[in-house]
């Protein structure tokens, strides 16, 4: 390919990749030289050029014997020119996007499950784990950056991929990663208080989300309408059409009542175009039916039978650090969640108070470097709703962990411990937890290491770490 066919108006250089990273630059690659948080990549543009850049994509000219590209947002220009560069694969590839604070990770692998049950191969991207071409990669951020997305829908279609469900994070839309994607599906499944390190206002963040069914235009909405910020997204005049889910509005396309949650799994009666049917889902929690009610709405708008849907969800399993149980034959619950918002750990205590004819007990804490505004707004929600609170380290990256752990506490009232070492309140949770209670270990979920000053990463999972407490 040629530097024109990527920018008209460009010299005809040829061109063999793309690349926004200068340690990554290969000869014949086109460098972009993009502005980041702390760092701006014209900086490193004589790097790129010795390593063997043929061109730069630049917002202003840089003093360097190179072809240069200019354009007014060099982030911006990735998009368009990376889906150029690989063929436009979402042209081809069936995509179902999913945004929304919580229950992205469940909903898209619950969506891939019943594309996969209706034969159609298909990729997934998300925070967990990511699966190109059938063979699964370690997930890096939520949602890829440009480059790196366009490439991997390429992969995709190369290795045999028919469709791709990937989680699409509100600063992939706000900074351009999706731009040049095709949606056939947008899945929205919530709004609730995160991010506000990077977005000022929930207005902010509600309006960045927003972009995947109306600047992204994805061609089929999926809305869960009892979130208020939903409700508010079903009624915009700019999407047509929309696929309403509820629990409580008689009137939505897709929903479940009579619902009924236990340790083995939910069971609702379901109401759709396709009739009305009983439901049995593996998945824990009242917050788990929102997620299969959208997953069943996204298979049928990607053309999966209606049987073939129904059988596939209530063969879906358990996906890592959602709900997910830790049972070493124990007389009481563990519970290992990603909940890291205040919705997020009120739905999935609610959800373990169901569960339990004792105690529910919550060992939990909050990541530094993030909205701090968070951090006591989950102290009040623990302290009201749990029994035995213990907070403690999440990630703490660059901020000392006990202050982290000061303004959590700040929102509680009475009895409340903290231990800063997460593997100690892990265990003492689990040591006061008696039969026929539940203990819910929230934050981490999947994650496999702990993060602190320095960019230090120590290896930490929670079940692992629960598994160990329960045999010890």
């Amino acid at each position: 390919m040629y530097l024109d066919e990527l920018f008209a108006g460009a010299p005809a250089v040829d061109v063999g990749g793309l690349a926004y990273d200068n340690r990554t630059v290969a000869p014949r690659d086109v460098f972009f030289c993009v502005r980041g948080f702390t760092t701006d990549g014209h900086e490193f543009a004589a790097d790129a050029v010795s390593r063997g850049a043929a061109a730069l994509v630049v917002d202003h000219l840089v003093d360097l014997d190179v072809p240069q590209v200019q354009v007014d947002d060099v982030r911006r220009a990735m998009a368009p020119a990376a889906a150029r560069f690989y063929g436009d694969p979402t042209k081809t590839l069936h995509v179902v996007g999913v945004t929304g604070t919580n229950g992205k990770t469940t909903t898209a692998y619950l969506v891939r499950a019943l594309l996969e049950a209706g034969g159609r191969q298909s990729g997934l991207l998300g925070t967990v784990k990511s699966i190109v071409a059938g063979v699964e990669r370690e997930a890096g951020r939520t949602t890829p950056e440009a480059i790196d997305l366009q490439r991997i829908f390429r992969q995709m279609l190369d290795g045999g991929d028919v469709a791709c469900v990937m989680e699409v994070s509100s600063h992939a839309l706000e900074l351009a990663r999706v731009d040049a994607v095709s949606f056939a599906v947008g899945i929205f499944t919530n709004l609730t208080q995160d991010h506000l390190d990077f977005h000022p206002t929930m207005e902010e963040y509600f309006l960045a989300k927003r972009k995947l069914f109306t600047e992204r235009r994805a061609r089929r909405a999926i809305i869960n309408i009892d979130d208020p910020y939903g409700r508010r997204l079903a009624a915009d005049p700019e999407i047509v059409n929309p696929i309403t889910l509820s629990l409580e509005d008689p009137a939505a396309t897709y929903r479940a009542s009579e619902v009924r949650t236990d340790l083995d799994g939910s069971s609702f009666t379901l109401r759709s175009p396709d009739g009305v049917s009983e439901l049995r889902s593996p998945l824990s929690g009242r917050f788990n039916v929102y997620n299969v009610l959208a997953a069943l709405a996204s298979a049928r708008a990607s053309g999966v039978e209606a049987d073939v849907a129904v059988a596939a969800v209530e063969q879906a399993g358990q996906v890592p650090g959602r709900f997910e149980s830790v049972d070493e034959g124990q007389p009481f619950a563990v519970l290992v969640d990603y909940a890291h918002t205040p919705d997020s750990l009120e739905n999935v205590l609610a959800a373990a108070r169901l569960l339990t004819t004792g105690r529910l007990h919550v060992v939990f804490g909050c990541g530094g470097d993030r909205d701090r505004g968070k951090r006591p707004v989950m102290g009040e929600i623990a302290a009201r709703v749990a029994d035995h609170v213990i907070v403690t380290s999440d990630n703490p990256r660059s901020e000392d962990p006990e202050a982290i752990i000061d303004e959590i506490l700040a929102g509680t009232s009475g009895a409340v411990e903290h231990e800063v070492d997460r593997r100690i309140a892990i265990r003492s949770a689990i040591c006061a937890a008696s039969a026929g209670d539940v203990v819910v270990i929230a934050g981490k979920g999947h994650e496999q290491g702990q993060e602190f000053a320095g960019g230090e990463k120590l290896p930490f999972d929670d079940v692992t770490v629960a598994r160990e407490a329960l045999g010890a």
